[in-house]
């Protein structure tokens, strides 16, 4: 079985990517959807954001605002968070990846936003980047709700430049091209990594 990591910057489409690897009938792991599912059901991750952060619960669901604002009033706060969510992610992601192997599936992407920042892809046969121009990438991150200039350099401070992430990839698909042109990439990845071979 193919373990392909999918990964890129903010704002370069890599949600999109990711569906239309669904749409092929690709299972897909995606480590956003996987951090809040842990927020709402894991007793663990609600006990340790609790004891890092203070009062982080509502309705016995981690509350992304609460813990927002937190991390800015705690020394090293995303270190601390990062600290704790990391592992439970990284476990839910081998038993996914684990239970796909049993079903002799032929290939599973997994969804990894910081997937070069974790070294994520020691545990991967390939990685895909999804990049665009700077100025599409930016364009489609301002007019996310409550999206400042202060908050986008924030977020790229945290991640590995764009540049780097495409010379360290096996593939990049580039999102500021058309849909229906990335959605080709997409097919002929799939088609490379299920029945046909490595052609």
């Amino acid at each position: 079985m193919i373990r392909l990591g999918l990964t890129g910057s903010i704002g370069m489409g890599k949600s999109t990517i990711a569906g239309m690897f669904r749409d092929e009938g690709i299972p897909v792991w995606d480590a956003d959807e996987a951090v809040h599912r842990l927020y709402a059901t894991s007793p663990v991750i609600k006990q340790q954001l609790t004891e890092a952060f203070g009062d982080v619960l509502t309705d016995n669901h981690v509350d992304r605002a609460k813990l927002s604002a937190a991390l800015k009033t705690v020394d090293h706060g995303f270190d601390r968070l990062n600290a704790i969510v990391h592992p439970l992610t990284v476990d839910d992601r081998k038993m996914f990846v684990d239970s796909h192997a049993r079903r002799h599936a032929e290939l599973v992407v997994v969804d990894i936003p910081l997937l070069y920042e974790t070294g994520a892809e020691a545990h991967l046969d390939y990685v895909l980047v999804v990049s665009a121009p700077a100025d599409v990438q930016k364009a489609r991150v301002m007019v996310r709700p409550g999206m400042t200039e202060e908050k986008f350099a924030a977020i790229l401070a945290r991640q590995i430049p764009d540049a780097e992430k495409r010379k360290r990839a096996h593939f990049v698909i580039d999102t500021g091209q058309s849909l229906d042109d990335a959605r080709a990439e997409v097919r002929k990845l799939v088609n490379r990594f299920t029945g046909g071979g490595l052609a």
